[in-house]
């Protein structure tokens, strides 16, 4: 089994700035990725931005592009997100992610979510 455990939401300003942790234990072997999403109130689990194991090429949402880095901690199994300028829409609870190569799949696995709040 694979745990995550996010830190670091909270509420905050527009304008302002947070960093979410997330660190992965248990079977966490052939990852493939990890990364963020995010669900706001009404809307579907949408991609935020991802960090491959090998090499390390991210993947960011156009809207994320230019304001948040995703960015890891190799020795800590740890993957962080510093979210920048941040804006009203970016209110959503945010979900740690990892994906596992299990043969010919990938499995997904989820933290238990961490909410975001961007209000005045």
């Amino acid at each position: 089994q694979v745990h995550l455990v996010e830190s670091g939401g909270g509420l905050v300003q527009p304008g302002g700035s947070l960093r979410l942790s997330c660190a992965a234990s248990g079977s966490i072997f052939n990852i493939y990725s990890m990364g963020w999403y995010r669900q706001a109130p009404g809307k579907e689990r949408e991609l935020v931005a991802t960090m491959a194991s090998s090499g390390g090429s991210t993947n960011y949402a156009d809207s994320a592009m230019g304001r948040f880095i995703i960015s890891r901690d190799i020795a800590k199994n740890t993957v962080y997100l510093q979210m920048n300028s941040l804006k009203p829409e970016d209110t959503a609870v945010y979900y740690c992610n990892l994906k596992r190569r299990d043969g010919s799949t990938l499995t997904y696995y989820w933290g238990q979510g961490t909410q975001v709040t961007v209000s005045s």
